[in-house]
C-alpha cells in the first residue's frame, strides 16, 4: 500500500473470467461520511464478464476510459443499455454488469448525504436512475472526466478525484442536521431504529419526515432502514459462515423467512445462492 492505495490483482472476480485489477484508496478520515472511496478497475482478458450488485446505498460515479459497460437494473442488460461515464442512483435491487475484457474507469463511491452535496440535486430524482455525466447539468463534474481522461497515469487520477471530492465537499451546503442525524441513527443501529421514535424526537410529523428524507436520502426511512439490516446481514454471513437462521437472528430480522425475502428482493438470489458468488 502506498499513499493510502491498495492494489490487488485477483485471477478472476465474482463472474470476470480472467484478470482484473483493482486499486483502492479511502478518502480522509473527516470526509467518510460523505465518500466511502476511490477506485481504479481494469479487466486484462478477453471475453464477457457478467457481475451482479446487491441493492446498496452507495451513489457512485464512474468515469470510464475503456468500452462502456452494459448495465441492466433488476434484469440482465442489453446492448441498448451500453453507458460509459454516469452517475447511479441508489437503487432498491440487484444490478446486472456486463462487460468485454476492456472495461476500464475510476469510480468515486458517495453516500447519500455525499451525492446530495456533491451534485446539488434532490436525491430522489437520482434514485433508480443512471445518469450521462454530459447530460448533467455539472461543468465541474464534466471537467473532472476530462481531466481524469487526459490522465494516464493511475496514481495521478487518485489524486484528480480526491481533490474533486475535497473541493466539492467544501463549497457545499451542509447537509440538513436533522436529516444526518436520522440517517446516522438508523446507519448505527443496522436498520434498526423506529421510524416513528426518530421523527417523534426531531418534533416533526411523520409525513413531514419521510418526504425530506427522501429528497435528501433518495427513499424512504423504511427502504433505508431494510437496505442497512440486509447490508448488516451480508457482513454477518461473510464472517461467521452461521447458519442462515442464527444470521436472521443477528441481524435484527424477525426471523428466516424475513431474511430470504430480503435477499431475493435486493440480489435476486436466495442467501445461500448468494453466499457461493462471494470471494473465498
Amino acid at each position: 500500500m502506498a499513499d493510502g492505495v491498495r492494489t490487488d490483482i485477483h485471477d478472476s472476480l465474482g463472474g470476470v473470467p480472467g484478470p482484473v485489477e483493482l486499486r483502492r484508496r479511502r478518502p480522509p478520515p473527516d470526509l467518510s461520511a460523505f465518500c466511502s472511496g476511490i477506485t481504479f478497475y481494469r479487466e486484462r482478458f478477453q471475453g464477457v464478464a457478467r457481475q451482479l450488485e446487491t441493492a446498496t446505498l452507495t451513489v457512485p460515479l464512474i468515469v470510464s476510459f475503456g468500452t462502456p459497460f452494459e448495465i441492466g437494473l433488476g434484469r440482465p442488460p442489453g446492448p441498448e443499455d451500453r453507458i460509459r461515464s454516469f452517475v447511479a442512483g441508489p437503487y432498491a435491487g440487484p444490478v446486472h454488469i456486463l462487460s468485454r475484457g476492456e472495461a476500464h474507469c475510476l469510480q468515486i463511491d458517495f453516500t447519500p448525504l455525499g451525492a446530495r452535496r456533491v451534485f446539488g440535486l434532490p436525491m430522489d430524482e437520482l434514485t433508480g436512475r443512471m445518469v450521462l455525466i454530459d447530460d448533467l447539468d455539472d461543468a465541474g463534474v464534466r471537467t473532472l472526466a476530462d481531466r481524469l481522461t487526459d490522465t494516464p497515469d493511475w496514481s495521478r487520477r487518485f489524486d484528480i478525484a480526491e481533490r474533486f471530492v475535497i473541493e466539492r465537499l467544501g463549497l457545499a451546503a451542509p447537509p440538513v442536521p436533522e436529516i444526518a442525524w436520522a440517517f446516522a441513527a438508523l446507519d448505527a443501529s443496522h436498520g434498526s431504529a423506529r421510524i416513528a421514535a426518530l421523527s417523534a424526537d426531531l418534533g416533526w410529523s411523520r409525513r413531514h419526515f419521510i418526504s425530506r428524507f427522501r429528497t435528501e436520502i433518495g427513499m424512504s426511512p423504511k427502504t433505508v432502514a431494510r437496505l442497512l439490516r440486509f447490508a448488516h446481514a451480508q457482513r454477518i454471513a461473510r464472517s461467521t459462515g452461521t447458519a442462515w437462521a442464527d444470521t436472521a437472528a443477528a441481524a435484527g430480522y424477525a426471523d428466516q423467512a424475513h431474511l430470504i425475502r430480503d435477499f431475493r428482493e435486493f440480489s435476486g438470489l436466495t442467501p445461500q445462492a448468494w453466499l457461493r458468488t462471494q470471494p473465498r
